[in-house]
């Protein structure tokens, strides 16, 4: 099927490649003329497992293709996927303005029948009102187009797989044939397909990613008590695994959740409650939650040390989690600015996510190539990413290159007693 993309970040240039993989003819529409020009030659725009390869092999076979003109992407194509992004504004909603621009442009170039499918996570109503907006501005009447809901479940750092080897797929529609087109589209990726309305769709996307929030949230709550209590989170944890209906995924404690998804969803599930006169005090408690968490570790060392100032500060990881090089709502970013109006010394390291961190704070920060070079000689230490890397310093290698081994760790990488053997004083989170 010919299909095209609207937007290629995370959402929709997973989307469009995976699409492309499975057979179909896909043009990726971005407003970047040097993003375009970089993806076509094979450089993918983010750091993402097999994403370059495969955006590679089918641009070579014939498959995908970027541009900028939007107009000849549109016109002709059986669906159009908008993966735009919908970035959070100051009250917690959704910003909706890339998703209006791209159903205008839609609305006054579509010269055929064609399905239009929002990808990109919505408020629920939303897709009611594009398809209202898209009639409003479309210039050829005689065109039949329909708007449905299809949101992504993708897991940055694992998106690809998580797209090609999904657990289900959701569809909202209005139509039996809105239905039959998407079901087409999916055929190829043998994939479960749960079939629903499209408020019904909005809704399980936050749904699902309020209730991991939700979770996250949880253990870190019952994390802290445990510190208080003399209880070891990991062996609560552990012992909760075993409940087929608790699971054992989301139950690692931490220094908070982060990312494009689990912040922006929960406030925008939040703010759309209020909106409706009614209060979801449960997820209204997890960010709240959240938002403590990220610090937490700051303040105990703040309650350890004199003072920051001119002490060399190790940070170990600045992406929100391994496998990706995305920062947003990072713990990093919640705790070096305050590190750095502390007027400490921080040598930062990042497999992947330096460069990116090195745009917001150009100075203020050393960045080095290894984690050997940040904790040289350092103070005190702190880990907020569980990279491999980083996982592969053994303990011991903290006493010896740490001028005080005074280890804050954000991600549970270490056994305590482990640590406390090597001559390390460890704080973690829960134990």
């Amino acid at each position: 099927m010919k299909i095209a993309v609207a937007g290629t970040g995370y959402v929709g240039l997973v989307a469009g490649v995976c699409f492309a993989e499975k057979g179909h003819q896909v043009m990726c529409v971005d407003v970047d003329e040097k993003k375009v020009e970089t993806m076509k030659a094979g450089i993918s725009p983010i750091y993402e497992q097999d994403l370059e390869e495969l955006m590679q092999k089918n641009y070579k076979e014939g498959r995908l293709d970027y541009t900028t003109d939007y107009r000849s992407a549109y016109h002709d194509a059986e669906a159009i996927f908008i993966g735009v992004g919908t970035p959070e504004q100051p009250d917690g909603s959704a910003n909706l303005s890339y998703i209006a621009t791209v159903a205008r442009q839609i609305a006054e170039n579509v010269e055929r029948d064609c399905l239009v499918v929002v990808k990109s996570t919505v408020p629920v109503g939303t897709n009611d009102k594009v398809e209202q907006f898209i009639h409003d501005f479309q210039k050829n009447k005689k065109v039949k187009i329909e708007v449905a809901s299809n949101p992504e479940f993708l897991a940055q750092g694992t998106a690809v797989h998580d797209t090609l080897h999904a657990a289900r797929i959701i569809i909202g529609t209005e139509s039996k044939e809105a239905e039959q087109k998407l079901m087409e589209i999916y055929e190829p990726f043998h994939i479960p397909v749960v079939s629903v309305n499209r408020r019904s769709a909005e809704m399980i996307k936050y749904a699902s990613n309020d209730f991991l929030a939700l979770k996250i949230s949880y253990m870190n709550d019952i994390a802290n008590l445990c510190e208080l209590v003399g209880a070891d989170i990991e062996d609560v944890a552990k012992g909760m695994s075993y409940d087929a209906r608790i699971g054992e995924r989301f139950l690692n404690a931490g220094i908070g959740y982060g990312g494009s998804c689990f912040p922006k969803d929960t406030k925008a599930l939040e703010y759309l409650a209020r909106q409706n006169g009614y209060q979801l005090r449960t997820v209204k408690a997890a960010i709240e939650v959240n938002k403590e968490q990220k610090t937490l570790l700051l303040h105990k060392a703040m309650k350890r040390l004199i003072t920051f100032q001119g002490l060399k500060v190790a940070v170990l990881g600045l992406t929100f989690k391994p496998g990706t090089d995305d920062l947003r709502e990072a713990p990093s970013l919640e705790n070096i600015p305050l590190l750095i109006q502390a007027k400490a010394n921080i040598y930062a390291y990042d497999p992947v996510g330096a460069d990116n961190f090195k745009k917001r704070y150009p100075e203020g920060v050393t960045y080095v190539s290894t984690p050997e070079e940040a904790l040289k000689g350092a103070n005190v230490c702190f880990i907020f990413t569980e990279w491999g890397e980083i996982k592969a310093v053994k303990p011991e290698e903290y006493a010896k290159l740490m001028q005080t081994p005074l280890v804050y760790d954000g991600r549970n990488i270490y056994q305590p007693k482990e640590m406390l053997e090597a001559g390390v004083e460890y704080y973690s989170i829960g134990r």
